[in-house]
């Protein structure tokens, strides 16, 4: 920044030097920005654990979970509730190897009862999910 120098007949300058204003200024913006804490999204999802050694090549079979527009949970292609949904996932944790669930909700389903039907298929300790027919979802967000 340029500075000005008085006149020529030695009287003192009118004007205020602005450079140490400025330069503090920059300073405490500086650390301004470097105090913000990182911004992070993430989401917390427990996902189920692969086991370091597969014990079995053997493909178990997979149940589907299907949820529709209305709300509507199918389990292999049959409309199931909440109770029947639980002892079904029950009776798989009983069957070596355990069976894949492959869970699919609609695009256009609720979010709570996607939720819903999540907290159950926690609450049954299922370690095999597998979240399938995410291509109909591309380009929506």
């Amino acid at each position: 920044m340029a500075m000005s120098g008085g006149r020529d007949d030695g009287e003192p300058m009118n004007e205020m030097n602005t450079t140490p204003l400025i330069d503090v200024m920059l300073v405490l913006l500086i650390m301004f920005i470097i105090t913000i804490p990182i911004q992070t999204h993430a989401v917390k999802i427990d996902l189920p654990q692969t086991p370091k050694n597969p014990t079995t090549t053997v493909e178990p079979t997979k149940n589907k979970i299907f949820i529709d527009a209305n709300g509507n949970v199918f389990w292999n292609s049959q409309q199931v509730d909440d109770i029947t949904l639980q002892q079904y996932l029950e009776a798989t944790k009983s069957i070596d190897p355990e069976p894949e669930l492959h869970f699919q909700p609609a695009p256009d389903a609720k979010y709570d009862k996607v939720d819903h039907v999540l907290a159950i298929v926690k609450r049954a300790n299922v370690t095999k999910l597998g979240f399938v027919g995410n291509d109909q979802y591309q380009g929506v967000f």
